[in-house]
């Protein structure tokens, strides 16, 4: 796998978004990927080291525009995304918040949230993004897409809610974030690798909200265990 979001940790201020930091974004959340068949060759993920040198990022053709950015809106200090679970995919994953360490490499055994985007019940993009591996995101890119499309995505809060979403698009072979700064009515993006380390393309999911209600606080708020993916 490549570097991938080493941009993202610098916390994007909307009114300083610039044609340049833009760019930034764009080239670090393609520059990561996974080979799914390298899947059962890789080591045993071991724990998060205090530093772990990551290549430098590869840079991206196209570019989304900066006008293209959805308005940037706080999202309530006590509402993040903290699980996403997909039953017809097997998908249960913990979500956490990415460091703020511009050399941060994904994590293993968790999804993580885009900061620069929103969170569930806003208008705008909610992006999640995880490994194409076993236990993780792996199923997104080997499942047909018609079959995927009408799936149900659940994704909990840290203030004990549960958004319900549809999967209504796959996109596969992305290389913009195009869609998600573009979105002004709420939808959830899911994000994986789609072949070997350096590729570019990435498979999305798009789906929309369907309804939320409150969640029991153990379900909303599973024990993240982030491992230093090898």
């Amino acid at each position: 796998m490549y570097a991938f979001f080493a941009w993202l940790r610098g916390r994007l201020l909307p009114a300083l978004i610039t044609a340049a930091g833009v760019a930034l974004i764009a080239a670090g959340l393609f520059s990561y990927q996974d080979a799914p068949e390298a899947v059962a060759l890789a080591p045993t993920p071991t724990a998060v080291p205090a530093a772990t040198p990551v290549p430098s990022l590869l840079p991206l053709p196209t570019l989304p525009p900066a006008t293209s950015a959805a308005p940037s809106a706080s999202p309530p200090a006590d509402r993040v995304a903290t699980r996403v679970v997909i039953p017809a995919l097997r998908i249960d994953l913990p979500v956490v918040r990415p460091p703020d360490d511009p050399n941060h490499f994904p994590y293993c055994d968790v999804a993580e949230f885009l900061p620069e985007l929103h969170q569930p019940g806003e208008p705008g993009t909610t992006y999640l993004y995880a490994h194409a591996r076993v236990g993780m995101f792996l199923p997104i890119l080997e499942t047909p897409d018609a079959a995927m499309r009408g799936m149900l995505v659940q994704v909990y809060t840290s203030d004990d809610r549960l958004f319900l979403y549809e999967v209504t698009q796959v996109l596969r072979h992305q290389t913009t974030l195009d869609a998600a700064f573009a979105a002004k009515r709420e939808q959830l993006m899911l994000q994986t690798s789609e072949g070997p380390r350096g590729t570019i393309p990435k498979t999305m999911l798009v789906a929309l909200p369907l309804s939320n209600g409150p969640a029991d606080h153990a379900a909303a708020h599973p024990t993240p265990k982030p491992v230093a993916c090898q």
